[in-house]
């Protein structure tokens, strides 16, 4: 027994003296806590709506103030044509449109019904149906509006879901998987890898090697790299067989992108191994600063737009949230690179970073 306590002093002494795992596992619950307190939500706001109004007049005026008026909309543009709708709705600058009828005020005073038409964004299904709901509502509630004043009035209205008619649910987390893998395969396990070699010595062989910073993290992450594609490859045969995922775009493009994506997540993996002082601290900060991040602020889950607006604004800095954008283009909408190039860009850009700090930040920890 003594001998049992004597060893759980020195285990408690030794996390006390490492400040900052201990640091990391005092706030990580409270972290926790408070990202999915706010971001657990099945709210919807802010949807950007587009209206087509071929014949503008005063019922399409009032219907469309309705719509503007409400917190749950904001309307990014009125158009006469469905001309170029398309590519809104690829590049999702527009997640909704209210398609409404031609001379739409003479009709409603001769008693004619109103065929409306109501295009949704269905890749995520819990989000299009709750914005179908909204804009349901708002217009049933200005027909029951209209009824008294005009006499007999009968409006159908059409709902149309984009990308994923069926609201199957695994066309949007299936997709989502792929951030999440290769963020576990690639930054977690170079990261763990990385952080082991130096706690138990071995990184100090290299002192004495004319081998290059940059070389060394080359030869760390090829083989993460590899394994990083196998793992895309093997979610997307998954996804087509077993769950009938569609594939829509171009399976090179998504391969490069993932590529991208792979080599992001391994550079932020040296620079959490750089930084933390032992394997232990590492991967809690890696399951802390990334799996987290990737579930709750990439919108893999929960959508970034029901998210409070400081984590919208933080949520800009997790790189699975524009590698989301992109893989669930590719796929569900059959975007191209002329569509995905700013989220390419991004990608990019912290990628460079990442490879820059964590080279550095090696070769510090070596001299």
């Amino acid at each position: 027994m003594r001998a049992f306590l004597g060893f759980v002093r020195k285990e408690t002494l030794h996390l006390l003296r490492d400040r900052q795992t201990l640091a990391i596992l005092l706030l990580f619950p409270v972290v926790q806590v408070l990202i999915f307190g706010f971001a657990v939500r099945t709210d919807v706001e802010d949807v950007a709506i587009a209206i087509v109004d071929p014949t503008p007049d005063v019922a399409t005026l009032n219907l469309r103030e309705r719509i503007a008026a409400s917190d749950r909309f904001h309307i990014v543009g009125v158009t006469t044509s469905t001309r170029g709708l398309d590519a809104r709705f690829r590049d999702g600058s527009v997640r909704q449109a209210l398609l409404l009828p031609t001379d739409m005020e003479r009709r409603i005073g001769r008693g004619d019904s109103l065929s409306l038409q109501l295009l949704t964004d269905g890749s995520d299904p819990n989000t299009g149906g709750i914005m179908q709901g909204y804009a349901t509502a708002i217009v049933d509630r200005w027909y029951r509006e209209v009824v008294p004043q005009r006499g007999v009035l009968r409006i159908e209205t059409q709902s149309r879901m984009r990308y994923n008619p069926t609201l199957e649910s695994a066309h949007l987390f299936v997709p989502g998987l792929v951030a999440f893998v290769l963020t576990i395969v690639s930054a977690l396990m170079t990261a763990i890898s990385i952080s082991r070699e130096r706690e138990t010595g071995t990184m100090e062989m290299l002192l004495v090697s004319p081998i290059r910073p940059v070389a060394i993290v080359a030869g760390k992450v090829i083989p993460y790299i590899v394994l990083g594609f196998v793992s895309v490859l093997l979610v997307l045969v998954a996804a087509r067989t077993v769950f009938d995922v569609p594939l829509r775009g171009s399976l090179v493009l998504l391969l490069a992108e993932s590529g991208l994506y792979i080599i992001t997540a391994l550079a932020l993996g040296v620079v959490i191994s750089t930084k933390a002082p032992n394997q232990r601290t590492a991967m809690i900060a890696a399951l802390a600063g990334l799996m987290l991040p990737t579930m709750i602020l990439s919108g893999f889950i929960f959508p970034i737009d029901s998210l409070p607006r400081p984590l919208q604004l933080l949520s800009y800095i997790v790189p699975a949230r524009w590698f989301l954008v992109i893989v669930r283009g590719i796929m569900l909408k059959g975007a191209g690179l002329a569509t995905l190039w700013q989220e390419t860009l991004v990608l990019v850009g912290m990628t460079l970073l990442f490879l820059v700090r964590g080279s550095r930040g090696l070769a510090i920890r070596l001299g």
